[in-house]
């Protein structure tokens, strides 16, 4: 009798109300069978039961096995992957029973352990056969997922895919197959691998992708990996590579501003080495070409639009749309050409406009121009500085050749050293000009098609080699001064400014070896001249000549006297009458 109202006092603890049945009814009958099973039933630790939940709480659920108290089970191994319960009270399950009593009376049972146990056989048997097993996962867990296949396991994180994978959350909640690849029965543990269900799909796809791949297919894959010189795409059983220059028909920085690992895209096969098993691949072959629209898209004259994606030395490369490039060169920047340096003018990110100057489709080519949107200055320099006009400056620069002037126009102006002196030879300009000094100067050219601005100071006065012929006629014997001395005569100045030379060979009516045993540096002369060429800008003199014409007078002074001597004596022996 005790026991029996002991019975019904832990039965009760599950309820707090029965309905439809009176107390005495259920103690004569359900009290009564369950006394009974308790002296028949064997409970030992370590077997599986059947019991119905008789009441759930926040921690455990209450599970009624039979036994003369209840058994409690954690509520965690009956919830859902979202944190739901798969049961309900009445629900007849069966359970593992790990402890007879607690510290707290009760016994201590466990579903997951009794599914594992009633799962062992066909556990085992997968692994050995390496037959797939389906499961759900449940839960995220340290190093990987939970799944339940029936019983919980573990799927490690290098197992889940074939490549690594950050975000476990996206797997929750998804049905998929798996392998055994371990289990450990007295422990309760069954390791899970999903990668090698893939691989072995991955190797049967490959088998067949090999068959039949071919050069020109389009076909889909998926963005596996990415790095500085292109992306490797997974076409179901192959990887081909997609090189950075077969992405776009536009210039792409890196792959990862057009790609993202995990993107599906459609690819067409350019190349396909059966032997080594290398596919190569191409994105922007099947996408239109946008130079089969260019030469409509941008006409001779056009003004156009575009930002600069890349600074040379030679000029500057502007994007006018996807695909498309045109090239501004240094020479069409400015139309004095003041712009030597174009990375010091622009840079990579500016937006430009420009005019379209020539479109060469086959060579994939623009070429751009900047200065025709601008007024070309050369056409008021031409107005304002007509030739002849006189002109003042002060030197900016001095080169080898010559000195350039600032007129105070957006171009300068070059003083060659031709165009210095009339008489000078030899010059220096760093002798003959100073940054910052003012000069005065002739308009000599102003050359737009060329581009040449030029001025003359010997211009301001007359060429003195102009009426040479006149003032020194052939046949002038000069006072001259010795000058320079060389192996093959002597330069004498003939005026100031003007030099003439007498060859060595008109040095002297006898022949003379040395310049130098005749003349010197300095020496005061006499010569005739003999020669000049006034385009040459030559003399030539002679030394011997002076003396030729000398002896030629004294002769020709000797017959006159002669002659009149004679006349004289004839006439003695006349008288005038």
């Amino acid at each position: 009798m005790v026991q029996q109202q002991m019975v019904k006092q832990k039965w009760m603890q599950g309820f707090d109300v029965v309905f439809g049945e009176d107390i005495e009814t259920v103690e004569k009958t359900d009290f009564g069978k369950l006394l009974d099973s308790n002296t028949t039933k064997n409970f030992a630790e370590g077997e599986v039961f059947t019991g119905n939940i008789v009441k759930i709480s926040g921690d455990y659920i209450m599970v009624d096995i039979g036994y003369k108290q209840e058994g409690l089970v954690s509520v965690k191994e009956f919830q859902n992957f979202d944190g739901s319960l798969k049961v309900k009270v009445g629900d007849v399950i069966e359970v593992y029973l790990e402890k007879l009593e607690s510290s707290m009376g009760n016994l201590i049972l466990s579903k997951d352990k009794a599914e594992i146990l009633k799962a062992w056989d066909k556990i085992s048997e997968a692994c050995e056969k390496g037959n797939p097993v389906e499961g759900t996962v449940v839960a995220k867990v340290k190093g990987g997922l939970s799944v339940d296949i029936g019983v919980k396991a573990f799927l490690p994180g290098s197992q889940i895919d074939l490549r690594p994978t950050r975000y476990l959350d996206k797997y929750i909640g998804k049905t998929m197959h798996f392998k055994v690849i371990k289990f450990n029965k007295k422990r309760g543990n069954i390791v899970l691998s999903r990668r090698a269900i893939l691989q072995e799909e991955r190797g049967k796809l490959r088998s067949e992708i090999l068959g039949q791949i071919q050069e020109g297919m389009i076909v889909k894959g998926v963005v596996k990996n990415i790095t500085d010189y292109g992306a490797f795409i997974d076409l179901g059983g192959i990887d081909g590579l997609l090189h950075i220059t077969d992405m776009s028909w536009g210039r792409v920085k890196h792959p990862s501003n057009l790609l993202n690992i995990g993107d599906e895209i459609e690819v067409k096969i350019l190349k396909f080495d059966s032997e080594k098993e290398r596919v190569s691949l191409g994105l922007k072959q099947v996408q239109p070409n946008p130079w089969d629209q260019a030469r409509d898209k941008y006409v001779l004259g056009a003004k156009v639009k575009g930002e600069i994606v890349s600074v040379k030395d030679y000029g500057i490369f502007l994007e006018l749309s996807d695909g498309i490039e045109g090239l501004i060169h240094v020479s069409e920047m400015s139309w004095t050409n003041k712009i030597k340096n174009p990375s010091k003018h622009f840079n990579v990110g500016d937006f430009v406009e420009a005019q379209v100057l020539d479109v060469d489709i086959e060579n994939k080519r623009i070429s751009l121009g900047l200065k025709q949107l601008q007024a070309n200055p050369w056409d008021e320099l031409e107005k304002k500085f007509p030739v002849g006009r006189k002109a003042k400056g002060k030197v900016k620069t001095i080169v080898e050749f010559g000195a350039f002037v600032d007129v105070g126009e957006e171009m300068d102006a070059l003083i060659h050293i031709s165009d210095v002196s009339w008489t000078k030879k030899n010059i220096n300009p760093s002798e003959e000009f100073r940054v910052g000094q003012e000069i005065d100067a002739v308009v000599l050219t102003v050359d737009k098609e060329n581009q040449k601005f030029c001025l003359g100071i010997k211009q301001l006065e007359e060429d003195p080699w102009k009426k040479i012929e006149t003032r020194l006629p052939v046949g002038t014997v000069v006072e001259a001064e010795v000058v320079r001395v060389t192996d093959f005569g002597a330069f004498v100045e003939v005026e100031t400014g003007i030099e003439g030379l007498i060859h060595i060979s008109e040095l002297s009516e006898n022949r003379v070896e040395k310049t130098t045993d005749v003349v010197k540096k300095g020496d005061k002369i006499s010569a005739m001249i003999i020669s000049i060429d006034t385009e040459a800008k030559k003399i030539a003199l002679s030394i011997k000549a002076v003396g030729q014409a000398e002896e030629r007078s004294t002769r020709d002074l000797t017959k006159e006297d002669a002659r009149t001597t004679t006349m004289a004596e004839k006439l003695k022996g006349f008288s005038v009458k």
